[in-house]
């Protein structure tokens, strides 16, 4: 029970990695939290910072949640993988290394979907590209990810076997995904929410 919550402490303490914060001051003397939607995740940085850097911190933020959740199979306890994933993607949102404000656990669910279920990764992957090509807009392409890999869980348990615990946590992280994002909503609604300009 001991090694359980501390590997579950461990995955929370990965997610907290504030990936915005370290290669916006590292690299480009920038605390992102001074700029654009003052978010440390990936969206904030493409924003702020460019493309490089945008990509460096989404490709870190999706590590960290994929390698948080392997940490029940690194250290051969028998607890569902997705448990830790779930406290990677609370640190990623609630990060205790930048003052618990941290991004909208868009990479991070991402990442530990990639370990849990790598096909529907890759459907979500594409899923968010093809939405953001047609609408220019990431946080309403990061939504239709979420809802996708709902959608996708669902149809895999009709086709064939049915995951529970992975069809529980896509729903929740999706759900909290959207949450997230319920100022972005607003900001499509009234059509005041920034387009990339780089796809």
């Amino acid at each position: 029970m001991v090694q359980i919550i501390l590997v579950l402490i461990l995955a929370y303490l990965l997610g907290s990695i504030p990936s915005g914060l370290i290669v916006g001051k590292v690299f480009y003397k920038t605390d992102i939290r001074e700029h654009g939607s003052g978010n440390l995740g990936g969206t904030n940085t493409f924003r702020t910072l460019g493309v490089k850097a945008g990509l460096a911190v989404t490709l870190a933020d999706i590590l960290k949640g994929t390698l948080a959740a392997a940490l029940p199979l690194i250290f051969h306890l028998d607890i569902n993988p997705l448990l830790a994933g779930i406290f990677a993607v609370l640190g990623h949102t609630y990060p205790i290394f930048a003052g618990f404000r941290g991004g909208k656990a868009v990479a991070t669910s991402g990442g530990v979907v990639l370990l849990a279920a790598p096909y529907m990764f890759l459907t979500v992957i594409v899923v968010f590209f093809i939405s953001l090509y047609i609408t220019k807009y990431v946080s309403l392409s990061s939504m239709v990810a979420g809802i996708t890999a709902v959608l996708y869980a669902v149809v895999s348990g009709l086709v064939r076997n049915w995951d529970i615990p992975l069809l529980v946590v896509v729903l929740l992280m999706a759900s909290f995904v959207i949450y997230r994002h319920r100022a972005n909503i607003k900001r499509i609604v009234n059509k005041t929410e920034p387009k990339i300009k780089w796809l």
